[in-house]
């Protein structure tokens, strides 16, 4: 082997398993709780079983031929990444996910640990098979699909970015306000919060919108009904969806739906006094503030994420 030894990052998670352990200091203190009320904890023994002998396989595959590292995803968002290693995901789509984020241009592998439990839409390869494909997507043999990410900008400097999508609007229950732009329309409005779409999660929160707005208008709109199956995960845009916009003398419903672009970026300011959040691919707990007076400017990324196939 070359002196240059391929490099690979195995990302990986705690399971259900080790997070109750954690909550509950002991492995019977955690049964007791699960049985108590009325779950089979033998289930959660089993995906720990499964998901430590993939992981365990899949790190001795490629050690045979690359220099391996673990990360636990908490680690993600500190972890520095050099540009010539191959970032190999072990987990759920939502790991895979999260990790497209952090990683910039590094080619991502995704591996299901345990495909009669996950659906793996961004999983094509399995444990099973590591010792096969290992060598070829450490040698750059494989093909990949690149992955277009959305981008928030803040007034104040600060940035976020989304693989799946990004939601803008209340913290809690209640109505956000704010100032719509979009290309050359402009609106008040009072709503839920909107949801801005990438190709890659728009078969997921996105598509759950697009279900309910078809069912209301009967399947009438050519364009929903085309973005029921989603769209492509490269393309150069972005969808947005207002939730649930609320008509009033001060507030409209005309930019409740559209696609983003270059000649028609997507702006938001804020006119939430409190609540206003800005989080991306569902986890709140990475919130921005978005008060009154910020300003959102959202887009795509400046750079878009590979995925090994």
């Amino acid at each position: 082997m070359s002196t240059l030894e391929p490099r690979v990052v195995i990302i990986y998670r705690e399971t259900r398993l080790n997070e109750l352990k954690r909550r509950y200091n002991t492995l019977e203190q955690a049964k007791f709780y699960i049985e108590h009320l009325g779950a089979d904890f033998q289930e959660y023994s089993d995906e720990d079983a499964q998901y430590a002998s993939s992981l365990k396989l899949v790190e001795n595959n490629y050690r045979t031929v690359a220099k391996v590292q673990l990360i636990e995803r908490s680690f993600l968002p500190n972890f520095v990444f050099n540009n010539d290693e191959i970032v190999v995901v072990v987990g759920q789509d939502g790991l895979v996910a999260n990790t497209l984020k952090y990683v910039k241009t590094n080619s991502v592998v995704g591996i299901n640990p345990e495909p009669s439990r996950y659906d793996g839409k961004l999983l094509p390869f399995n444990a099973i098979d590591s010792a096969k494909y290992a060598k070829e997507t450490v040698s750059g043999y494989r093909n990949y699909v690149d992955v277009t990410l959305a981008s928030v900008n803040l007034s104040n400097g600060q940035k976020l970015v989304g693989v799946n999508d990004i939601f803008i609007g209340p913290r809690s229950h209640t109505s956000a306000r704010y100032n719509i732009k979009w290309g050359n329309h402009t609106e008040s409005q009072s709503s839920s919060g909107i949801i801005v779409s990438t190709g890659l999660g728009s078969t997921g929160w996105f598509q759950s919108l697009i279900a309910g707005a078809v069912g209301v208008t009967g399947n009438l709109n050519t364009e929903l009904t085309h973005l029921q199956k989603g769209f492509e995960w490269s393309e150069d845009y972005l969808y947005f969806c207002v939730r649930e916009p609320f008509p009033s003398q001060t507030t409209g419903t005309d930019v409740v739906f559209g696609k983003t672009s270059e000649q028609a970026p997507l702006s938001i300011e804020s006119h939430m006094p409190e609540n206003g959040v800005i989080f991306s691919d569902g986890i709140l707990d990475d919130y921005i503030d978005f008060h009154a007076g910020l300003r959102a400017d959202i887009g795509i990324a400046d750079w878009k994420a590979r995925l090994i196939v």
